[in-house]
């Protein structure tokens, strides 16, 4: 078990797309890690871009119902901190919940890439899952060099966006823009669980890798 060690989750505040589905986060990729960060003692601190509410996609909802089991950690996207107000040296670990809306508010925020500069020179912990590994995108070391570069990673799959015909919504491709900076790329099939760890760095490539990237973030926070 853990002794008083924080995990910062940073979630996405969302953005609507053009064909006017609101991209927000995947509430399973928050709740199941969540639950089993908490199971092993960690205390949890939920930060978003902008702070406030992080919003459900409700793609990722069943009948647009909040399982009852995951309400109470769901009230957590409510009234997120504000990524701005943190400070790396307060945590042991990061973890990055996907969602599409991390395609938007993710890749250019300066006080993330920040966080997870401070945490990959460190040697710290960093997990992230689906989209999530948007975080990624771009954020570089003290000396410039991409953190997923030389990595072995996963994401959500070039594949699996082409299935669910959001190609054309996001930004960019995911897999492919890893792929360019000189990531490592492991391709499941698509929605097969596929955890990939590198080091401290933890990644999974959709929804159904969730439970095992925390398990895996878990033992690289103990090792």
């Amino acid at each position: 078990m853990a002794n008083n060690k924080k995990i910062l989750m940073v979630v996405t505040n969302g953005q609507e797309m053009s064909n006017g589905h609101f991209a927000g986060i995947w509430l399973s990729e928050f709740a199941e890690p969540y639950e089993e960060l908490r199971a092993n003692g960690y205390e949890v601190t939920v930060v978003s871009p902008k702070g406030g509410e992080s919003r459900i996609d409700r793609n990722s909802l069943e009948d647009d119902t909040i399982p009852k089991g995951w309400k109470e950690i769901a009230r957590l996207l409510k009234n997120t901190e504000v990524i701005d107000n943190v400070n790396a040296e307060d945590y042991d670990g990061i973890f990055l919940p996907g969602g599409h809306g991390t395609m938007f508010d993710f890749p250019e925020n300066a006080k993330l890439h920040s966080l997870l500069r401070n945490f990959a020179e460190d040697e710290k912990s960093i997990g992230a899952v689906c989209h999530g590994p948007a975080g990624l995108v771009d954020a570089a070391l003290n000396d410039g060099t991409p953190i997923v570069k030389n990595k072995t990673v996963t994401a959500f799959t070039d594949s699996e966006e082409r299935g669910v015909g959001l190609e054309n919504e996001v930004p960019f491709l995911l897999e492919t823009k890893l792929r360019e900076q000189g990531a490592s790329f492991v391709a499941a099939d698509d929605w097969a669980e596929n955890t990939q760890t590198d080091g401290k760095l933890v990644t999974g490539q959709n929804p159904q890798s969730s439970v095992n990237v925390a398990k895996q973030l878990v033992k690289t926070l103990e090792g």
